[in-house]
């Protein structure tokens, strides 16, 4: 049995997507050297497929990976792809893949292209849209959380049970090494900052994190904002801020993105809509306090784990934001409940539940 993975997200920028899939990839390549994978996978020949631009490289032993094909993008989804992967099944782990295959497995994130469509560049969304409804009739779809699936089975018509739910996991971040010079280079102190993480999109509300943070009126706080920004797949987003109390930090290293977690007197997750929401994890992965936002995914992914607030109410983020900066550092009792919550997501258990799917 030939098993196929799509290995497209290998020449695009690293984002939550693209993490969940190489992880994904990395831990089924260690299943697949052990007697751990399926029964009925578990004499499959695992083939990476990868695009001519991709750029990132896993170091897999168990997984060949082969470049195919003279195109790229959506086109190269739905021709060289297609084509190298006839004959075997397919696995696509970030939002799309080819709709002619007739042995394919799909892993679609959320269904923010059918709620929140003005997050997105026009092109973008319609096209997406329309991926999303054809291959929900010609592939097998998987997602993220129970969030998720309930959204797609609604929005694309599908039975619940049938969409299988593989969620994230943070423990990518957990043989890092933080950097902790990443301080000095962003003028921070010691637990004297706050942090959040997520591109600069309409979804991730950042704005609204800002505001809040600046209403304190502290300059010994100042808001780090680390993300990138994508204006061809989100449309266009103002992030110029002035305020002396906001670092954009750009994009960075995970050794420097664990320090920021580690030294932090909190980490706000203020997003509007997510099918998962794994920064909130990553930051509890090194005891950082987490404020997130009181939306069913990140209720779901954080559990008892954190402190919660209306995403459309700065005011009570700011409140929160106060109370935790006269806390201070977790107490031991936070922590353990931080930590039994991270444990109830491994990569590798995500990668069993996606092989069960061959069931």
């Amino acid at each position: 049995m030939d098993v196929f993975i799509n290995g497209r997200f290998l020449s695009q920028s690293l984002s939550g997507v693209q993490r969940y899939a190489s992880e994904l990839v990395k831990a089924i390549d260690k299943l697949a050297g052990t007697n751990g994978l399926p029964a009925t996978v578990r004499d499959a020949r695992w083939t990476l497929l990868t695009p001519p631009n991709a750029t990132s490289k896993l170091d897999l032993q168990n997984i060949r990976v082969r470049q195919v094909g003279t195109r790229t993008g959506h086109l190269w989804d739905q021709t060289d792809l297609a084509r190298a992967a006839r004959g075997g099944a397919l696995i696509s782990l970030a939002n799309a893949g080819p709709i002619i295959h007739r042995d394919h497995r799909v892993v679609i994130h959320d269904a923010q292209v059918f709620r929140h469509p003005e997050f997105f560049g026009r092109k973008y969304a319609f096209s997406h849209r329309l991926l999303g409804r054809v291959l929900a009739h010609r592939a097998k779809i998987l997602t993220v959380s129970d969030f998720s699936r309930r959204e797609l089975a609604d929005v694309l018509r599908l039975p619940a049970e049938t969409i299988a739910v593989c969620p994230n996991s943070a423990e990518h971040l957990s043989d890092i090494s933080p950097d902790d010079t990443v301080l000095e280079r962003l003028g921070l102190s010691y637990s004297r900052y706050l942090l959040t993480v997520g591109s600069l999109t309409r979804n991730k509300n950042v704005g609204l994190a800002i505001s809040a943070v600046q209403s304190l009126g502290r300059t010994d706080y100042p808001l780090v904002v680390v993300g990138a920004r994508n204006d061809r797949v989100f449309g266009q987003h103002d992030d110029s801020g002035t305020d002396r109390n906001i670092i954009y930090a750009g994009r960075l290293p995970d050794e420097s993105l664990a320090a920021l977690y580690r030294n932090a007197r909190a980490f706000l997750f203020p997003s509007l809509y997510e099918g998962f929401g794994v920064p909130p994890l990553e930051a509890m992965l090194f005891g950082c306090p987490v404020i997130a936002s009181n939306i069913p995914p990140v209720r779901e992914a954080c559990g008892d784990a954190a402190w919660f607030f209306d995403p459309t109410d700065p005011a009570e983020l700011a409140t929160l934001l106060t109370k935790r900066i006269e806390a201070g550092p977790l107490s031991d009792g936070e922590r353990q409940q931080q930590q039994m919550r991270l444990a109830h997501y491994s990569w590798r258990n995500s990668a069993l539940a996606l092989l069960g799917s061959f069931a």
